[in-house]
C-alpha cells in the first residue's frame, strides 16, 4: 500500500499538469463521471492540477442509471462544468442495426451480438462520446482513462472503451491504493467505499470476477494468494487480457523486402 498517500496525490497532480503543459496547454481534461471512486479520484486530481475551469465532467447514463445522483454530486462538489449525454438511444439504435443484419447473422449464427458484445458496446460508445466532445472544445481536450491497476491486471475493462484514453492518472494504483488517494483528496466516504460496478452487466465487480479486490491487490503487490484455484484464475485472466495493455502489434517490413531507391 502507499507509504504516503498525500505525497502520491502531489506527484500525480504534478504529472498531470506537466503532461497538459506539453500536449494541450490550454485544453481541458475530459472525464467520464460514473459516480464511483475511480472517476471521482481522477476528476479531483485533474482539478488540483489544472483548476476547475479546465475540467469537464461527462455523465453518460445508458437510459436510466440508478446511481446517477452520485455522479452529479461529484460534478457539483468539485464545481466543474458537467454535461449529460444519455447514450440510451444510441445503444438501442446500434443494437437494432446488428439485429437487423441477416448478413451478420449468417456469419455469427446469432440474432445480433453475443452477450459480451452487447455488454461492451455501451463502454465503446461512451469512449467515442468523450473523444467527440474533447475534439469539439475551443482549445481541445484530453480524455482521461480512469482504470486502476487491479482492473487492468485481470482485463476488467473494455478494449477501446474505458481502457482507452490519452493519459491514465491512476493506472499504477491497485484498488485499495485508489481508496487511499480518495481519502487523501477528501472525497466522501460513501463514494470511496462504494462497491465497484461496471454498470453494464448488473453485477458488482467482485461478483463477476469471482474473487475480492483485496485478494487481487495482495497478489499483484506481493505474489501471495492463499487459494490456489483463485491464483490460477487470476493468472489465466491476466495472460488472456494482456493484449488490452499492449501497443497494437505492427508488422515491420524487413530491409530485404524493399528495393533500394535507385532500383525502383
Amino acid at each position: 500500500m502507499l507509504r504516503d498517500p498525500n505525497a502520491t496525490v502531489e506527484a500525480i497532480t504534478r504529472w498531470i499538469r506537466s503532461y497538459f503543459d506539453g500536449a494541450c496547454p490550454k485544453g481541458r481534461a475530459v472525464v467520464g463521471i460514473s459516480g464511483g471512486k475511480d472517476s471521482s479520484c481522477v476528476a479531483t486530481l485533474c482539478v488540483r492540477a489544472l483548476g476547475r475551469d479546465r475540467v469537464l465532467g461527462v455523465l453518460m447514463p445508458n437510459g436510466v442509471q440508478p446511481d446517477i445522483d452520485d455522479a452529479r454530486r461529484v460534478v457539483s462538489t468539485l464545481g466543474i462544468a458537467g454535461v449529460t449525454m444519455n447514450i440510451g438511444r444510441t445503444v438501442s439504435a446500434a443494437l437494432d442495426m446488428f439485429e437487423d443484419s441477416a448478413e451478420l447473422s449468417s456469419v455469427t449464427g446469432l440474432d445480433g451480438l453475443s452477450r459480451d458484445g452487447r455488454i461492451n458496446l455501451p463502454a465503446r460508445i461512451r469512449m467515442a462520446t468523450l473523444y467527440a466532445i474533447a475534439q469539439s472544445l475551443p482549445h481541445g481536450g484530453l480524455v482521461m482513462n480512469t482504470c486502476n491497476r487491479s482492473e487492468d491486471y485481470v482485463g476488467y475493462s473494455t478494449k477501446y472503451g474505458d481502457a482507452a484514453g490519452d493519459l491514465a492518472p491512476i493506472s499504477g494504483l491497485v484498488v485499495e491504493e485508489v481508496r487511499q488517494v480518495g481519502r487523501a483528496l477528501g472525497l466522501p466516504a460513501d463514494l470511496v467505499g462504494k462497491p465497484p460496478s461496471d454498470g453494464l452487466s448488473g453485477m458488482d465487480d467482485e461478483q463477476k470476477l469471482g474473487f475480492s479486490y483485496e485478494v487481487l491487490d495482495r497478489y499483484i503487490l506481493t505474489g501471495a494468494c492463499a487459494d490456489e484455484a483463485t491464483r490460477r484464475r487470476i493468472d489465466v485472466m491476466h495472460v488472456r487480457n494482456l493484449h488490452k495493455l499492449q501497443v497494437i502489434p505492427a508488422y515491420e517490413v524487413a530491409a530485404g523486402e524493399r528495393v533500394a531507391g535507385d532500383e525502383a
